[in-house]
């Protein structure tokens, strides 16, 4: 067993690789504490039980998905470079398809990815009304394409990355 002392963050770390390689099963105190090589207790000193454990895992990800927003609104640069940075850092987060799947059970987690994905729709409406685009529809459909390319092309970011630009240059094509 571990001698070294556990933080929440190191279980949270280990549930979000636990989500991400077995789904929300995996979110159990035994398993993870397997995972990490500890005990049960370890878990339950820093979480009251798994749901509250699950709030937390929660909390963090929406903290985490906000704060990517917040990031790229005070980030500089033309528009259509920060609507494909926009793009690959929201691709590059190999936790949130299971999140997805998760939220059709999860009340609270289908709470904070429709608050997360109210904020991603704004700024893509912002930086396409930047590029002169304002049918606010060529927005829904980017989104829909971040929230969709992981399903198509689960294991394949750099697919994903450059379906997600070639969908940028179709809409940027529009503009002109």
């Amino acid at each position: 067993m571990s001698t070294t002392r556990l933080t929440s963050d190191d279980w949270l770390t280990a549930g979000f690789d636990a989500l991400q390689h077995g789904g929300e099963n995996a979110l159990a105190a035994e398993p993870l504490a397997r995972q990490l090589g500890t005990t049960k207790g370890s878990f339950y000193w820093h979480f009251k039980d798994v749901p509250a454990f699950h709030a937390a895992l929660i909390a963090s990800w929406h903290e985490s998905a906000m704060g990517t927003v917040t990031a790229q609104l005070s980030g500089g640069g033309p528009a259509d470079q920060r609507l494909r940075s926009f793009g690959a850092e929201v691709l590059s987060d190999p936790v949130e398809p299971r999140l997805r799947v998760w939220a059709q059970s999860n009340a609270a987690l289908a709470d904070a990815l429709h608050k997360v994905d109210i904020e991603r729709l704004a700024y893509l409406t912002t930086l396409l009304r930047q590029l002169g685009l304002g049918n606010p529809d060529f927005a829904r459909a980017l989104l829909a394409a971040l929230v969709g390319l992981p399903q198509v092309s689960p294991n394949d970011r750099a697919v994903q990355t450059a379906t997600f630009d070639t969908l940028v240059d179709t809409v940027l094509a529009l503009s002109q």
